[in-house]
């Protein structure tokens, strides 16, 4: 869906089809061309209309870019994504937005799913100032919502980084490992995205292209300073699940050895014994064993075994193996 926005005169309105004049800086317009989901014959307006180079209409017609920002003769190439995670699903959906800014117009192309280009999609049909303001503050606008809508989906995250260390020491399971992979994973994407986005955006509140005016880069540069909390939230992250995958595989280690250790205990009392039984199992005579018929022989054996077996628990306790 390909919807446009023109301001002229302080009014704005929404037309059908742009007018190549508009892009005349002189003309006095400002124009807005948001690319929704967008058909291929609705993409040819970047190259027919707006003559764009065939690198940047490539680039926006592919479905997932890196974070970039490019200078081309007279505008500027930019590629963010926003995402949208769900924890349900234990993946961030990425949706990456390209802008194409001029002077006198900003071109936005995504895949429909972008909720900061909807929200102010819906603001600019009913505020006259928003486009109005010119290409450059829209542009900030979407941005600074698209980056807003990281906060709640960081919380979620670190949300469920909180449960995971709870599990780790009051219930484990089979399956946190296969969680804690997953939330790893979901670390990883965010860094990934958030880094060279954090990078491109400072470029923006530095001021180095000139249709970027100063008090527009300090605009930028509050979004530059939130994207940079995220991004080192994002490193936070990742050594928070790097230590709760170690602490379980710690605590898998020690009940592994509780285990081995109750096992150990048993076997080896079990040694001393096994071998009396063995030794006076033999059909031969044997020092200290009475007549066949002496029944107090074998309870005698019983309870020597039973002694022994004691002997060695309260050896096992005193040595603090057990």
């Amino acid at each position: 869906m390909m919807s446009i926005f023109v301001n002229q005169n302080g009014r704005t309105d929404t037309v059908e089809r742009v007018d190549p004049a508009w892009l005349d800086p002189a003309s006095g317009a400002r124009v807005w061309v948001d690319l929704a989901g967008p058909t291929p014959e609705e993409l040819t307006v970047l190259s027919d209309v707006f003559h764009f180079h065939p690198l940047a209409v490539e680039d926006a017609v592919a479905k997932v870019h890196h974070p970039k920002i490019e200078s081309y003769d007279g505008y500027l190439y930019l590629i963010l994504h926003g995402i949208d995670y769900k924890k349900s699903e234990t993946a961030f959906a990425t949706h990456d937005i390209d802008f194409f800014l001029g002077q006198t117009y900003l071109v936005t192309v995504h895949d429909g799913q972008t909720r900061s280009a909807a929200s102010v999609r819906e603001v600019c049909s009913r505020n006259q100032q928003v486009l109005g303001e010119g290409p450059a503050a829209l542009m900030h606008r979407i941005i600074d919502q698209m980056v807003d809508n990281y906060r709640p989906e960081v919380e979620e995250l670190e949300q469920w980084l909180d449960e995971l260390e709870d599990r780790v020491f009051r219930a484990p399971s089979k399956d946190i490992i296969r969680e804690i992979l997953d939330v790893k994973r979901d670390v990883t994407g965010l860094r990934r995205i958030a880094t060279p986005q954090r990078d491109a955006l400072g470029r923006l509140a530095r001021r180095e292209f000139p249709m970027i005016s100063d008090e527009l880069a300090y605009r930028f540069r509050d979004v530059y300073d939130n994207l940079v909390r995220i991004a080192d939230e994002a490193l936070i992250f990742q050594d928070r699940v790097t230590s709760i995958l170690e602490a379980h595989l710690s605590n898998v280690s020690y009940r592994l050895n509780e285990v081995m250790k109750v096992l150990t205990v048993i076997t080896v009392i079990f040694m001393p014994l096994t071998l009396v039984a063995g030794i006076y199992g033999m059909n031969m005579h044997l020092p200290g064993v009475g007549s066949a018929e002496d029944p107090r022989m074998f309870w005698q054996l019983i309870l020597g075994m039973l002694a022994t077996a004691f002997l060695m628990l309260w050896f096992f306790r005193r040595r603090g193996w057990i």
